[in-house]
């Protein structure tokens, strides 16, 4: 007797897998209202700077600022995750766009009727980054309430692709057309205009179903919710230790990365900033690579040993970079280095939100957000103090090599392949 479609013969690979969440009319809407959101973030990070220049700041004035945003973003990641948990996520995305867009909206005002302060630009970049406080935990949970499981991967990494593309090339990109035409707070325009639209486009937004574990909860403190993530993270190792992996690779690659290599570039190659622009364009074109190849596959079925392998191997060539003067090394290295920090993300994302309880899953996305980014700062203090004590050569070798070995302690001491195998997702 033949066997039943679909058994004993290799699936069909679906050619359309990347893009098949878009069939889903709610996340046309959300992703709509994302990549509008992203592109907006992308031309601030510039007007943001030529607003600073243009109030009579200097660099004082603009870390001032910049580091209102990071505040923001940082005091609010884990109230987000349990103001997800607790309250509908259409509501958060909504009210984060409406306050994106009255910010910006505050800046074009008052760069029309007189000047921008310095101090108003510190409260509008603190906004910001609180909105993105609140924004990615309710959309990292919203997910699974509109998809499919197998959807998931494939959503993740639309988002993973076009958040380079568009915050790190296309939309600084634009900003840099618009400043060179315009006052910066007329420019901010068209970032309000591009708020308020991700916010239209939301107001068509249904409201997200129920899923089979939001069922009638007794009302908690907000500790007790947060505490509630803590407990699951800590008693689940392998989130536990794929957390603590990904706190030290941002502690140990972020501060060279970010700080060193442009001296780095400068001290190589030459002082033509395009060089060092060259190589953030080619780092955001691996990221979208990166995305766009894993999601166009099944979720591999080793996913939490390929996750932590392909981080620890994106970073080795940083050892390339730590002694090479070719620049098209330089390329290949940052390009590998994209691709592979978007590929492990990609897959990151689709294990949350497929593996934790979805009542508490923004509660463990924001907590998860915070945990990586808390050491970022640190990071980046300690990158220049380190580079009059030690060598380039010998900072990125060690940017290169240590990451690989916390994946390995990671994949090991949370037996990873053990619980992968006994936990096998539906591809």
């Amino acid at each position: 007797m033949d066997p039943p479609a679909g058994e004993g013969t290799a699936p069909a690979r679906d050619r359309w897998r990347v893009v098949r969440p878009l069939a889903a009319a709610d996340f046309r809407l959300l992703f709509t209202a994302v990549v509008l959101s992203i592109f907006a973030a992308g031309m601030w990070a510039v007007v943001m700077v030529y607003a600073v220049i243009h109030a009579g700041g200097g660099p004082l004035e603009l870390s001032l600022v910049a580091a209102a945003n990071a505040a923001g973003l940082l005091l609010c990641a884990l109230p987000g995750g349990v103001v997800a948990d607790r309250v509908s996520r259409r509501f958060i995305v909504r009210a984060v766009e409406l306050m994106n867009f009255v910010a910006i909206a505050s800046v074009v005002i008052v760069g029309w009727a007189g000047e921008v302060t310095i101090p108003h630009l510190s409260v509008v970049s603190f906004v910001l980054g609180a909105g993105a406080g609140f924004f990615f935990p309710a959309y990292s949970a919203i997910l699974p309430r509109i998809l499919a499981p197998g959807e998931l991967l494939a959503a993740n990494g639309l988002e993973g692709a076009i958040r380079p593309a568009l915050q790190q090339a296309a939309g600084p990109a634009v900003a840099g057309l618009l400043v060179a035409a315009l006052v910066p707070s007329h420019a901010a325009l068209f970032i309000a205009v591009a708020y308020g639209a991700a916010f239209t486009v939301l107001l068509f937004l249904r409201a997200e179903p129920a899923v089979s574990d939001d069922g009638e909860r007794p009302a908690a403190s907000v500790l007790s919710d947060l505490r509630e993530a803590v407990v699951f993270t800590v008693r689940t190792p392998w989130l536990l230790w794929t957390l603590l992996y990904a706190t030290m690779w941002v502690l140990v690659a972020v501060g060279p990365e970010e700080v060193l290599l442009p001296f780095l570039t400068r001290e190589r190659i030459g002082e033509d900033p395009r060089w060092f622009a060259f190589l953030l364009a080619m780092y955001g074109a691996g990221g979208v690579i990166g995305s766009i190849v894993v999601s166009s596959r099944r979720l591999p079925k080793r996913y939490l040993t390929t996750m932590n392998l392909v981080w620890g191997v994106s970073t080795l060539p940083f050892v390339v970079i730590a002694v090479t003067d070719q620049y098209w090394l330089m390329l290949l290295s940052v390009f590998v280095i994209g691709f592979g920090f978007s590929y492990g993300n990609v897959i990151w994302g689709t294990l949350l939100q497929r593996r934790v309880p979805t009542h508490m899953l923004g509660r463990v996305s924001s907590l998860d957000f915070f945990v990586s980014l808390a050491l970022m700062p640190l990071s980046m203090a300690l990158a220049g103090p380190l580079s009059r004590v030690f060598s380039l050569q010998a900072i990125f070798t060690v940017a290169g090599v240590l990451p690989l070995v916390f994946g390995v302690i990671a994949i090991v001491v949370a037996r990873m392949p053990r619980d992968e195998l006994a936990h096998p997702l539906d591809r």
